[in-house]
């Protein structure tokens, strides 16, 4: 929390699709030291191209020669699939979880909040005390503006290029699926009414009082307001495809 970390958490998946092969390749390794460089190749490079300064540029050159293994790669060992539901739930915790847990604030007097955290650097846990002020600024940096997606899909994960090799990525699970059993649940796109009620075990879409199905007509967020209104969408002449992206 006392020094800026910034980071990314990407599920990639265990292969690519061959295009001119129309097929679906597994890849069984990755050398770890390859996907480090390849990490900061990409990164920098693109650091480089979208901003366009002589500084930038002096600092993208300081990085290559300060870190001639690549940037740090954090990167899960085993089996993924076997794991898929406690991968799902480590990676939504960052979506959906504020930015500090109240079990980490240790004191708090009026005027001045004393918390702890897990240093990067020491690998041990450090605890400090800062203003009120100062402790507010941390925690709303890491609010994300009304709309702002954190969740991208890129590759074969962006909508269009997934409903092309969907059918291809299936059938490839199927011809594996001792070894990858329980990977086509992590592929497979679920409506919000599946993921909550995968991740509660309650339907959201029942009325807890008389067991009814109930229609989604408007989603209230206590931070964000109004962020989905069925009314304004059929007003706005959208609702056959946005009803399809939100699901039931």
């Amino acid at each position: 929390m006392g020094t800026t970390h910034p980071h990314l958490h990407l599920i990639a998946t265990s292969g690519g699709y061959d295009s001119p092969g129309q097929r679906w390749e597994h890849v069984h390794y990755l050398p770890y030291e390859l996907l480090r460089r390849k990490w900061q190749w990409h990164l920098l490079s693109m650091v480089r191209q979208t901003l366009k300064s002589e500084a930038i540029n002096r600092l993208v050159d300081g990085c290559f020669k300060q870190y001639p293994n690549g940037l740090v790669t954090n990167v899960q060992k085993g089996q993924v699939p076997s794991r898929y539901q406690s991968l799902a739930r480590y990676v939504a915790k960052y979506v959906v979880s504020p930015p500090i847990s109240v079990r980490r604030i240790d004191r708090y007097d009026g005027e001045r909040v004393t918390y702890h955290y897990r240093s990067h650097r020491t690998e041990r846990v450090e605890h400090e005390t800062v203003d009120v002020a100062t402790f507010i600024g941390r925690m709303v940096q890491h609010m994300m503006p009304k709309g702002f997606k954190r969740i991208r899909y890129y590759g074969v994960q962006a909508t269009k290029t997934f409903a092309k090799v969907k059918v291809l990525i299936h059938e490839a699970l199927a011809k594996v699926e001792g070894v990858v059993k329980g990977a086509i649940k992590i592929i497979a796109r679920l409506s919000y009414r599946q993921r909550y009620e995968q991740s509660t075990g309650r339907d959201p879409l029942i009325c807890p009082h008389c067991r009814g199905d109930m229609a989604l007509w408007r989603i209230w967020h206590p931070t964000y307001g109004v962020i989905y209104d069925e009314a304004q969408v059929i007003k706005r002449g959208t609702y056959a495809s946005t009803a399809q992206r939100a699901g039931p």
